[in-house]
């Protein structure tokens, strides 16, 4: 496993700011975003009711969403199969979502002192009752250096400790942060696979409300 080690010590994880099929709140590399930032880029776009207003949501697409994020919530994050992270992708694909700049410890999931702002940001945003009852998916990521397994195993274990900080600090219900490894199957830049814009961690609000739990 020494050949495959990562080489990028203290350096870089994004989380894409896109929000759904818009424009978003570009952060990406912004160290000193703010809760208030997140919390505006992850809050559901409202729907524009008129002639030029887009389809409405489909109660039954609604439902079978649900029912799939109940059956991955609170699962280890190493149990979920290729399927379901295919699935939550999909899912996540439409959803608001925001990129902060996270750093790891080298070679570790352990965050580093000098992003613990940035996590301590991410929840108090996600601490706000705009956003109660709201499903989020932690997703991690890898570039391209080294093999499926260590990446994939890599990408997990930055997820958990993003989801362990949030219910440890900040309280909030693992049951609604649902974590997924995409290790280096989904590069953000496919075509400079080692860039740093590949080791991202990405949060999407699935805007799911949990009162079916």
């Amino acid at each position: 496993m020494t050949h495959f080690r990562k080489t990028f010590g203290l350096k870089a994880i994004t989380f894409t700011a896109v929000l759904s099929m818009t424009a978003g709140l570009a952060c990406a590399g912004d160290t000193n975003v703010s809760a208030s930032q997140i919390l505006d880029a992850l809050k559901p776009k409202p729907i524009t009711r008129g002639l030029s207003a887009g389809p409405q949501a489909d109660p039954t697409a609604q439902a079978k969403e649900a029912a799939f994020l109940n059956t991955v919530r609170n699962r280890p994050t190493r149990s979920l199969s290729l399927g379901e992270r295919d699935q939550i992708a999909e899912l996540a694909a439409t959803k608001p979502k925001i990129d902060l700049e996270i750093q790891f410890d080298y070679n570790s999931a352990e965050i580093a002192r000098t992003s613990v702002a940035s996590v301590q940001a991410l929840g108090k945003a996600l601490s706000d009752s705009s956003l109660k009852g709201s499903t989020f998916v932690v997703a991690g990521h890898t570039d391209a250096i080294g093999s499926e397994e260590y990446n994939q195993g890599l990408s997990e274990r930055r997820a958990d400790t993003i989801k362990k900080y949030l219910v440890q600090n900040y309280g909030l219900d693992g049951n609604d942060l649902v974590t997924v490894g995409y290790g280096k199957t989904r590069l953000k830049d496919a075509a400079n696979g080692a860039d740093p814009i590949n080791r991202r961690v990405q949060v999407v609000n699935m805007d799911t409300k949990t009162a079916s739990k």
